[in-house]
């Protein structure tokens, strides 16, 4: 599958849109700068707005604390267990997603939130101390010509996983497709979660309550109405809605899975 959304790679980026990236990656805290920025500067003035606008929340810890928050009340499917030795770039690209979905998704959402015209004004959300960011380095994004077509299907199958339409193909399995063998081991333990529905009502809550908390978040939004408002706000509520609202759960599940949360 090929994703919906026109995106610019980090490598294609140049002036402005490069800087914008340098400065998305030490904020957040991440070596790759997510898809849905990425998209975002397909359309004109659109990144520059957007990061300018949630920058703040993230260099006051106000992101960090509602991701705290957040990950105090997660709903997560139980899988059965993924515990053993993998490729160290297993853990590494685990604890990178699970740092970037979580606060990208409360961000995101907040922007979501204020494009809308959605706040809820009741609490003043907090700022506070930053989380640490995963200091690892992943390995490549792999493309069907990086891998096999058998592991190239894989990745499809696990993308099904809480999006059966597959709207937009999650970049952690693409980073995980150079441990095939993982990768089995998690479909093996995706599966019986998605067949009784647990998985799928985990992903309703969590996105439930992180739409919640994003909609405090934007009572500290600060900025004018973006020309290309409609446009700006749909291409943001696709990620929100689909790929990083599931993966959220997805990769946390996977990470007490593995019984490595406190390692990074």
């Amino acid at each position: 599958m090929s994703d919906p959304f026109p995106a610019i790679t980090e490598v294609e980026a140049t002036g402005a849109t490069a800087e914008l990236f340098s400065d998305i990656r030490v904020t957040v805290g991440v070596k790759v700068v997510n898809l849905v920025w990425r998209h975002l500067a397909t359309i004109d003035g659109a990144l520059s707005w957007a990061w300018a606008t949630v920058k703040p929340l993230y260099a006051r810890g106000m992101v960090d604390q509602a991701a705290i928050r957040f990950r105090h009340g997660m709903s997560l499917p139980v899988l059965g267990s993924l515990a053993g030795q993998e490729p160290a770039s297993v853990d590494a690209v685990l604890a990178s997603y699970d740092h970037s979905n979580t606060v990208n998704l409360l961000a995101l959402g907040a922007l979501v939130a204020f494009l809308r015209g959605e706040p809820v004004r009741e609490d003043a959300p907090a700022a506070g101390p930053r989380l640490p960011a995963p200091d690892i380095v992943l390995p490549k994004l792999a493309s069907p010509e990086d891998t096999s077509a058998e592991t190239w299907a894989l990745v499809l199958r696990l993308n099904r996983f809480g999006d059966p339409q597959q709207v937009i193909l999650a970049s952690m399995y693409r980073h995980l497709a150079h441990a095939p063998g993982f990768l089995r081991k998690v479909e093996q333990v995706l599966a019986p979660v998605e067949a009784d529905g647990t998985l799928e009502r985990s992903i309703a809550s969590n996105k439930a309550a992180a739409r919640q908390q994003a909609r405090t978040l934007a009572c500290a939004i600060a900025a004018d109405r973006p020309v290309r408002a409609a446009e700006i706000e749909a291409g943001i509520a696709a990620f929100v809605d689909t790929a990083i609202g599931k993966m959220v759960t997805i990769c946390r599940a996977i990470r007490v899975a593995r019984g490595n949360i406190g390692k990074y």
